[in-house]
């Protein structure tokens, strides 16, 4: 059953000091590594803690119980793809559409994969979350972004820009999920990197207007 998202979902504090920031990326690292060796229904905030190398008050002092840590694991996850997102949008305004649809892939997909195999478990995490809003924030940012760098390409145009920026994104999150979420050798991975922007490149050109 879902977990309903309110304030119990949230951290109890949130690190403002070296220290601090440092204790919850050991917490979130270990969360990644309890989840792969024992699975979610084991994992535990004992085990985290444990993994860690900090007491379970240290736990606590951050993540009330085991659903706000997982929230928040996977709502840092999510921040630092739609970052990436948008700073490889924000870097590549104003480029020819070939070199958007290859920087915005790569960019994209890096993301996704920096914490493989530990960010492909936060697909069943996020099956056991109501994520809803978090959710909601992740594609709108990632639409305004997507959006925007679309309507600067320099040697094309978009007679139905909300449209195309629906379609780029789901083609971005629909095949990485694919593969992700289904445990795909190293081999889909590399299919992946070299698949994908060709077919971001091929659709965007289909549906463009040259200038």
């Amino acid at each position: 059953m879902a977990v309903v998202p309110s304030d119990p979902l949230k951290p109890r504090k949130t690190p403002r000091q070296a220290r601090s920031t440092a204790t919850v990326a050991a917490i979130f690292e270990a969360t990644f590594q309890v989840l792969l060796s024992d699975g979610l229904v084991k994992l535990t905030t004992t085990r985290v803690a444990e993994r860690a190398g900090v007491s379970v008050g240290t736990m606590y002092q951050y993540f009330p119980h085991k659903e706000a840590l997982l929230y928040a694991v996977l709502e840092q996850y999510l921040y630092e793809v739609v970052i990436a997102t948008e700073k490889a949008c924000m870097q590549l305004e104003g480029a020819p559409l070939s070199d958007m649809a290859d920087g915005l892939v790569h960019a994209y997909l890096e993301a996704k994969l920096r914490h493989m195999p530990g960010s492909r478990v936060l697909y069943t995490v996020a099956a056991e979350l109501d994520t809803d809003d978090l959710i909601d924030d992740i594609v709108r940012r990632a639409d305004q972004a997507i959006k925007r760098l679309l309507a600067s390409a320099a040697d094309a145009h978009f007679d139905d820009l909300p449209t195309v920026t629906f379609a780029v994104r789901t083609i971005l999150v629909g095949t990485v999920r694919e593969v992700l979420e289904k445990e795909a050798p190293v081999s889909s991975l590399a299919m992946l990197r070299a698949q994908l922007p060709i077919m971001c490149r091929a659709y965007l050109m289909a549906v463009s207007r040259r200038a």
